[in-house]
C-alpha cells in the first residue's frame, strides 16, 4: 500500500496569492480534489489523506505533523503562483536524498507535459512542507495567478483536470502504481491530430490546437507523444469533433480504444 499525502496550500482564513478574480486557496483544492480521486478510482493499493478538504484554516505544523503521524510515503504540496512569472516549476529541499530528487525528476515533466505551462525547472527551496516532513516531499506551482494568460487557463475546470492528470500520472510512474482491472470495459473514440517521437513537437501542436478552441490532452503510447482533443463514447460525437477540427486545419483521425 504507498500512502500519498496531498496538501491543497493555504485555506480558511489564508487567501494564497490572489488575481484575476482567483484565489490560490480555491484552486489548489480543486486540483488536489482531483488527484485523490483519480487515485482513489483509478489505482489498485494506494491510499491518500489530505492536510484539508474544504476551506479551513490549516498551519504549517498541522500539515506536516499530520503527516508524519500518518506515516505518508509521499507528501505533494500544491500550490499556485504568483509575482509577475508564468508557467510550472517544482520544488524539492535544498538538503533533500537523491531519492526525493528522483522522484522529482520523475513526477516533474509529467505535469509539464499535461499542463503545457511553460517549463520553469525543478529547483529547491528550504520551505517548512519540504523540511519538516519525513518522507519525500514535492511542492508545486502549477502557474501564475497574477498573469492573464495562467488565470485564464486556470479558470477552466477541464484545464485543472489536466493538472491533477498530470500529478497522478508522475505519481504513477514514481511508486509503479497499478491501475485497476476493469471488469466491463468501455469502448471509447479518441479524437487524434498528431503522434511525435520527440514530446516538444506533440507540446507545440497541443498549443496550437489549445488557440483554436479546443481542450487538448497529450499521452504516451506505444512509445509515441499523441495528442488528443476529445474522447467519447459515442463514435457521432467524436465525428462532430473531427470534422471540426479539419475545418481549422487540422489532420485528424479517430481511434477506437477499450479503457
Amino acid at each position: 500500500m504507498v500512502k500519498i499525502y496531498l496538501d491543497p496550500g493555504h485555506g480558511g482564513s489564508d487567501p494564497g496569492a490572489q488575481g484575476n478574480g482567483l484565489q490560490e486557496k480555491t484552486l489548489t483544492l480543486d486540483i488536489a480534489v482531483r488527484v485523490r480521486d483519480i487515485l482513489v478510482n483509478e489505482y489498485e493499493n494506494v491510499e491518500v489523506r489530505m492536510s484539508r478538504t474544504g476551506d479551513v484554516t490549516v498551519s504549517l505544523a498541522q500539515r506536516t505533523n499530520d503527516a508524519n503521524s500518518w506515516g505518508a510515503d509521499y507528501y505533494l504540496s500544491i500550490h499556485i503562483n504568483a509575482g509577475g512569472g508564468t508557467g510550472f516549476e517544482s520544488f524539492r529541499h535544498t538538503s533533500a536524498p537523491t531519492q526525493t530528487a528522483r522522484y522529482q525528476s520523475i513526477i516533474h515533466p509529467e505535469i509539464a507535459l499535461e499542463s503545457l505551462f511553460r517549463d520553469r525547472g525543478m529547483k529547491t527551496a528550504n520551505f517548512h512542507v519540504l523540511r519538516e516532513t519525513r518522507m519525500p516531499a514535492l511542492l508545486t506551482e502549477n502557474g501564475f495567478i497574477d498573469h492573464a494568460t495562467d488565470a485564464s487557463r486556470l479558470q477552466n475546470a477541464s484545464f485543472r483536470a489536466s493538472i491533477a492528470r498530470g500529478h497522478v500520472i508522475g505519481l504513477e510512474k514514481a511508486f509503479q502504481l497499478r491501475k485497476k482491472t476493469n471488469s466491463n470495459p468501455r469502448t471509447l473514440y479518441r479524437v487524434q491530430i498528431g503522434a511525435f517521437e520527440n514530446g516538444e513537437n506533440a507540446i507545440q501542436l497541443a498549443r496550437r490546437a489549445a488557440t483554436s478552441g479546443f481542450t487538448t490532452h497529450i499521452f504516451q503510447e506505444d512509445g509515441l507523444y499523441k495528442v488528443q482533443i476529445g474522447a467519447f463514447s459515442i463514435r457521432e460525437n467524436a465525428e462532430q469533433l473531427a470534422q471540426e477540427a479539419r475545418n481549422k486545419g487540422y489532420e485528424v483521425i479517430i481511434v477506437q480504444r477499450n479503457s
